[in-house]
């Protein structure tokens, strides 16, 4: 990689309800997808303070981070994902920021089949960092 190579880092969240749901966002730019909560990092930001911003910014209230799961490369963004294990406090309400029209529950089978193998690697998590490339 080339010193002016563009390149992206992002830090996403895994959160489950009590029947062991997903929890996604459907975003209002790009190809409308949904996604885990999370985002970019800013310049100088660490992996923890950029899930932490990026949650309270989309959720409009804070995660508990437990740990990392998994760093996951995607060829098509050029870009390294970071999942964590995060919890919401029971009070928690969520308040969806401007850039996410909706959010739902998600069962496993119902998710993407990259986005199965990041939340699976993160629920099964034994205590190693899973690192795939997709």
């Amino acid at each position: 990689m080339a010193f002016q190579d563009f390149y992206r880092l992002s830090s996403h969240a895994v959160l489950t309800n009590a029947v062991g749901q997903v929890l996604l966002l459907k975003a209002n730019y790009a190809d409308q997808a949904w996604g885990l909560p999370g985002g970019a990092l800013d310049m100088g930001e660490t992996i923890h303070q950029a899930l932490l911003r990026e949650c309270q910014e989309e959720l409009g209230c804070q995660v508990q981070i437990e740990y990392l799961s998994g760093v996951y490369f995607h060829a098509a963004v050029t870009s390294h994902a970071f999942i964590f294990r995060c919890h919401l406090a029971a009070s928690a309400e969520i308040r969806l920021s401007d850039e996410h029209t909706a959010y739902a529950w998600f069962d496993l089978d119902q998710l993407s089949k990259v986005q199965q193998i990041r939340v699976e690697d993160c629920l099964n998590y034994t205590g190693i960092v899973q690192s795939r490339s997709f």
